[in-house]
């Protein structure tokens, strides 16, 4: 047995396996490489080294990362602020879009125009849309203070007050919920019909079937939402530092110099001030330090809400 086991013939027939699985895996293989792999570990060779991006790096130990964990003001205040806006951002934007969703596929009639409404608000460029958003909550000229104070509300600063730049930020983020509820629509739909009969004949009502019949058809897509908001929220950069910028009435033109985080820091989040650091002032390691522990939060929290006692999946799932 051991002699037609260990035959020249499998052996060759196990390796052309092996090169064929290997073959198939390879595009997935040259990707993980080329855009995980390598910048990985290249982030972490890079926060020991001093870099600025024209000598050539030389070895400093943990001095990036006693830098940036002892000595840099700012640190604390844009992880607080990132992390803010994870837990709200997320939180709000999932539920409302799970609320549209419903409403939407509850609807009898204009269900395509409601639908179309609702999504076209994400399809604006990112900068675009923040451009018009801080302009319509602009305090001096904007129409949203004005519809507010002819009916005798009192309207906030938003951008311009650190107490409400970042909820300003998260009604943008809301303004744009079409890609969360087009998902979810779909996820509602496909919940099985007989089910809800079923319910129906059993007495339940509104409240009980979403429990017991919507919420666990439902609960992976749920799971899906949180973990890519959590993973992009992570990267908001874009949206905070435009509408920071717009706010503080300095112009954005080619060569100027963002200072991120304007009013009072309130805007400024991790990945601002990794490109701050790396791009600005050319401190490449104390910007990959910031990026290896926005990786390593990341990496946490996800690894947190896919364990099953997270809440969002059932036993079964």
């Amino acid at each position: 047995m051991a002699t037609v086991t260990n035959s020249p013939a499998l052996r060759r027939k196990a390796a052309r396996e092996r090169l064929r699985t290997l073959g198939f895996l390879s595009p997935w293989l040259v990707g993980f490489t080329v855009f995980f792999g390598y910048p990985l570990v290249a982030t972490v060779y890079f926060s020991f080294m001093h870099y600025n991006q024209i000598e050539a790096p030389t070895f400093v130990g943990l001095r990036n990362w006693r830098y940036v964990f002892e000595q840099m003001p700012l640190f604390g205040p844009a992880l607080w602020n990132t992390l803010w806006l994870v837990v709200v951002m997320v939180a709000l934007r999932v539920v409302f879009g799970l609320g549209i969703g419903l409403l939407v596929t509850k609807v009898k009639a204009g269900v395509g125009f409601f639908r179309t409404a609702f999504y076209l608000p994400y399809l604006a460029p990112p900068v675009a849309a923040t451009v018009a958003f801080v302009f319509l909550l602009n305090p001096g000229t904007g129409p949203v203070n004005d519809i507010l104070g002819s009916i005798g509300i009192s309207a906030p600063n938003w951008f311009n007050d650190p107490t409400w730049a970042k909820p300003s930020l998260v009604l943008l983020s809301l303004w744009g919920i079409g890609d969360l509820m087009v998902i979810f629509m779909a996820a509602l739909l496909d919940v099985p019909k007989d089910q809800y009969e079923a319910a129906d004949l059993d007495g339940a009502n509104a409240l009980h079937k979403f429990r017991y019949v919507t919420w666990p058809s439902i609960t992976p897509i749920v799971m899906f939402a949180v973990v890519t908001g959590v993973v992009q929220t992570m990267q908001y950069y874009t949206q905070a530092l435009v509408a920071g910028k717009l706010a503080s009435g300095v112009s954005i033109g080619p060569g100027s110099v963002i200072q991120p985080g304007y009013p009072d820091h309130s805007t400024l989040t991790v990945p601002q001030l990794v490109y701050s650091l790396g791009f600005q002032n050319f401190n490449t390691g104390a910007a990959c330090v910031l990026s290896l522990v926005l990786f390593a939060i990341a990496m946490a929290v996800t690894t947190l809400l896919m364990r099953r006692r997270a809440g969002l999946l059932s036993a079964e799932d």
